[in-house]
């Protein structure tokens, strides 16, 4: 299966998986900055964004990255850095683990999957908030800007949701509404953790935001689960998508984990 993707910039590959519901756009606080030094591919998962969704596709963490790395074997790019946020963030950890001679480094937002206790149901929220996306979608341009739309929305995803800007509450609602692989994704993470090993050669930074109320501290948080290596960041007064509150930090975070060549200089 083709996934979509939006690809800009040069150097060495930068890849962008992106959370449940979301899509390649909600990268694009931090794109610009991150296109200066690498060639960035953010990629739309099956059912997000202009990737179709096709019955009976395996949607768990762990197949989706087998699926991105059949992508970037089509696009003949053979080593990689991976940057994910929540449920892409977790698809990172498992390519990084079961392909560690092509993987560069990894750096994970909120990554799902790092819980002693797996979900074993959607709660009722995760229907709610999908029905109002789907349902709100067709006046998305003129919800976007309104600051009562983006409290509703967004609030418990951004403790900043008031300097959340226009676009990137469009680019996130268009996503959720359109996403009709948001419930088979959701399914087939229930009952399962990140538990595989992570060879230590391979940088990996782990990023959470003290306000982070869908993968909240400390059950959604265990740090005993990511690599014993890895450099584990807290962000204050950030939330779940730290890109959003914090793109400056985060896209430096990102240049310092995946080490471009040093003398390099912006474009």
């Amino acid at each position: 299966m083709k996934l979509a993707y939006e690809r800009k910039g040069s150097g060495s590959t930068l890849v962008l998986l992106h959370g449940l519901g979301s899509a390649a756009t909600a990268w694009r606080t931090i794109t610009p900055e991150l296109e200066k030094y690498f060639d960035v591919i953010a990629f739309d998962l099956p059912g997000h964004g202009k990737t179709p969704y096709k019955r009976g596709i395996p949607m768990d963490p762990r197949s989706l990255g087998e699926l991105v790395l059949q992508n970037l074997d089509e696009l003949r790019i053979d080593r990689f850095h991976l940057v994910g946020n929540s449920l892409g963030g977790w698809i990172c950890l498992e390519m990084a683990a079961a392909q560690p001679d092509r993987v560069n480094s990894v750096t994970a937002l909120a990554p799902a999957g790092l819980w002693h206790h797996p979900l074993t149901k959607a709660s009722k929220w995760t229907a709610i908030n999908r029905t109002m996306a789907v349902l709100s979608l067709p006046f998305q341009p003129l919800l976007s800007g309104r600051n009562w739309a983006k409290r509703l929305a967004f609030k418990d995803t951004s403790p900043r949701w008031r300097d959340l800007p226009k676009q990137v509450c469009l680019d996130a609602g268009v996503a959720m509404g359109s996403s009709r692989g948001y419930f088979p994704a959701w399914e087939a993470i229930l009952h399962r953790k990140f538990d595989s090993p992570i060879a230590p050669q391979i940088p990996v930074t782990v990023v959470f935001g003290d306000s982070d109320q869908t993968l909240p501290y400390p059950s959604c948080q265990a740090r005993e689960l990511a690599p014993p290596h890895a450099k584990w960041i807290i962000l204050k007064d950030t939330g779940h998508a730290p890109m959003w509150d914090e793109p400056e930090l985060i896209a430096n975070l990102i240049r310092e984990n995946g080490q471009p060549e040093r003398n390099r200089q912006p474009k």
